[in-house]
């Protein structure tokens, strides 16, 4: 395998761990940090002495799509809902039938952070295998947005795909 077989591989590897995050941040982390990991990676395993730049390029590819991705993915969580119409939010999990959501869990509205911010009720996110628990929170609005809209199951094609949260 060549060098510039090793980096597709790397940057294919990158595009895909981005496309298992929840948003843009976690997206483009991955990417980033596998383009940014295989440079690296081809650098230094060049640079060894065993003229191993295709090997270093994929460790690296890989190790820095994972990171770059968390990274992001940590991003993405910190903002909270970063849609901002119901076509970012649909994802890629599509059933048959809607899996029952758990009963919602009591949670305490916490005092109001600045006067812009609005109060986004608990919800649950489903990750494609299951329910999780994402607590109420304060957010700041992205400009020009006037409501949350709550996730939710679409019925299109056949099948139900869930549609994260976002702001419209």
């Amino acid at each position: 395998m060549n060098n510039k077989s090793i980096l597709a591989l790397t940057t294919a590897v990158a595009l895909c761990a981005g496309c298992v995050g929840t948003g843009p941040n976690t997206e483009n982390g991955a990417v980033t940090g596998g383009v940014l990991g295989a440079l690296a990676g081809a650098i230094i395993g060049n640079n060894s002495g065993g003229h191993n730049g295709a090997a270093g390029a994929l460790i690296g590819g890989i190790a820095g799509a994972v990171a770059g991705g968390t990274i992001g993915n940590s991003v993405d969580h910190q903002n909270g809902t970063i849609y901002r119409s119901e076509y970012e939010a649909t994802t890629n999990v599509a059933v048959p039938s809607v899996p029952p959501e758990p009963p919602s869990q009591s949670e305490l509205q916490t005092a109001q952070p600045t006067p812009s911010a609005v109060w986004i009720y608990g919800f649950y996110d489903f990750d494609g295998y299951r329910y999780n628990w994402v607590p109420g929170h304060w957010e700041i609005p992205p400009p020009s947005s006037v409501a949350f809209v709550r996730p939710h199951w679409r019925y299109r094609g056949g099948a139900y795909v869930y549609v994260r949260g976002y702001w419209r």
